[in-house]
């Protein structure tokens, strides 16, 4: 005759350690999520003639050009450097926020051995 409730063949108590886990893994993906919204990055295009400041938000915080680079018969290289620059700063902040995410949600594999789904 089976068990009525819980897993067949699980520890009692496993699954209390294991929403334990959750939640904690939960907690600390929130605080994490809240630093990386507070952080910044730069990257810069044109040998640094356009610099642009991206925060953890996904927002330009700043852009900045120098006065070389500003060409009025010349608009779509500036116009490009600008492309440039905001999508290897946003490029930096989601492989930064991907590791920190990635290195919280690793401990995944110890909460039991895995989802039989």
């Amino acid at each position: 005759m089976a068990k009525r409730g819980g897993f067949p063949g699980a520890m009692p108590g496993n699954m209390n350690n294991l929403m334990k886990q959750a939640q904690k893994m939960q907690k600390q993906m929130e605080e994490k999520t809240k630093e990386i919204e507070t952080k910044e990055w730069e990257a810069t295009a044109g040998g640094g003639a356009v610099t642009v400041k991206v925060s953890g938000k996904k927002e330009v915080v700043s852009v900045k050009l120098s006065e070389e680079v500003v060409d009025p018969d010349d608009i779509e290289m500036l116009e490009d450097l600008i492309v440039a620059a905001t999508n290897e700063a946003l490029r930096k902040m989601e492989e930064e926020s991907a590791q920190v995410m990635n290195s919280i949600a690793g401990g995944l594999g110890g909460l039991g051995g895995g989802f039989p789904f």
